[in-house]
């Protein structure tokens, strides 16, 4: 089901302009999620409308970005990928790395030019950040991009009340040892409404402890 679509970005896709085409519903309520709204709500859009818009923007965006709530819970999601790279475009996906199923699916038919894979949180914390114990389902998830040589990121929602410096080098560890060779984006949380209601961290944190490994998002 699809909730809406963005029909300009310059952010979502590296290097590329690109539209976005929100699915609705997601299997994780992570305490920092402002999508609640995407994840509790309905199909606005139709195949034949969203066949529509690609078609409007032909030439005028490089890529379709799937996104969510969680996009590979969809059972139409293959259909709207083969859609929208009928039409040219390039697909990113963006996931919670819970369906590894649905991700060698994508990439075992050529579905997909890159994916964005959430790192919620080290196993042992996995559950209490959002609500689902799937760290199994993660790690495979990771072994297929690997082993497909996928082009692809990890990346973490930081939240300094959630994660401590300490977890999150244990996150890059543990990527490290899986054989993940990218920079590992860790994404400022942002205090707008979300599930939880968490504020922003009064919480001081000392920077200089992540290396190079390690790429800063909108962190001032």
């Amino acid at each position: 089901m699809i909730y809406d679509i963005t029909p300009f970005s310059v952010i979502d896709y590296p290097n590329y302009i690109s539209c976005i085409v929100w699915i609705a519903g997601c299997n994780l309520r992570c305490k920092y999620c402002y999508n609640e709204h995407i994840i509790n709500g309905f199909s606005n859009v139709s195949k034949n409308q969203l066949k529509s818009f690609l078609e409007s923007r032909v030439g005028l965006v490089d890529g379709v970005v799937f996104s969510g709530g969680e996009c590979t819970n969809s059972s139409n999601l293959l259909d709207y990928i083969k859609l929208a790279k009928s039409l040219g475009y390039l697909i990113k996906i963006d996931s919670n790395g819970s369906n590894p199923k649905v991700i060698k699916n994508i990439l075992e038919n050529d579905l997909a030019n890159y994916f964005a894979i959430d790192f919620k949180a080290p196993k042992e914390k996995l559950k209490a950040l959002t609500g689902l114990d799937y760290f199994d389902e993660f790690d495979k998830t990771l072994d297929i991009l690997l082993d497909f040589k996928a082009e692809f990121e990890i990346r973490t929602t930081w939240h300094f009340d959630l994660l401590s410096v300490d977890e999150v080098l244990k996150m890059n560890e543990y990527l490290r040892k899986k054989g993940y060779k990218n920079k590992y984006y860790l994404q400022k949380f942002l205090e707008v409404p979300n599930i939880a209601n968490l504020k922003q961290s009064i919480k001081t944190i000392d920077f200089n402890r992540l290396d190079d490994d390690f790429l800063l998002r909108n962190f001032h």
